[in-house]
């Protein structure tokens, strides 16, 4: 699937926005019936544009009152050491995002636990004892002003 028309992207816009909607509210929403709206639906999800559908939980009230975001050198520069501290990372049930970036760091990882006590645990026991890191600089949440935004699609 390489062009999306305007009720592709009406269907997209309207999954991200709430993704327990019914095939036949979705269908409605979009001005299809309920077939030929599946159909598009399976479409986009084959050619990987919807990635999956997932519940988005409340950290705080689910006991996860930390996010940290870590910014961590990768010792010496090697395309090696670069690929393990990336499977490290991702092995980490605590992070929760990850990407390779350019500036000061290399890997942005975005951490979530309990409590200050959980987060210098992995941090000493766990993050600084990958030979593969160099540097680590923690920024510490103070309040969350905006998560899961959607994409911003273009008008369909």
């Amino acid at each position: 699937m390489t062009a999306l028309d305007a009720i592709d992207l009406r269907i997209l816009a309207a999954l991200q926005d709430d993704a327990r909607i019914t095939n036949a509210a979705l269908a409605d929403k979009v001005g299809l019936s309920a077939s030929p709206c599946l159909r598009r639906v399976r479409q986009l999800e084959e050619a990987g544009l919807i990635a999956g559908y997932r519940a988005v939980l409340d950290r705080v009230r689910m006991g996860f009152g930390l996010t940290v975001f870590v910014e961590i050198k990768v010792a010496h520069h090697s395309r090696d050491n670069a690929a393990g501290l990336e499977t490290a990372l991702a092995a980490m049930p605590e992070v929760v995002a990850c990407h390779m970036v350019s500036g000061e760091a290399d890997f942005l990882a975005e951490v979530v636990v309990p409590d200050l006590a959980a987060y210098e645990q992995l941090l000493t026991d766990r993050l600084l004892t990958l030979p593969m890191v160099e540097d680590i600089r923690s920024n510490f949440a103070i309040r969350t002003a905006k998560t899961n935004g959607a994409l911003a699609l273009p008008e369909g």
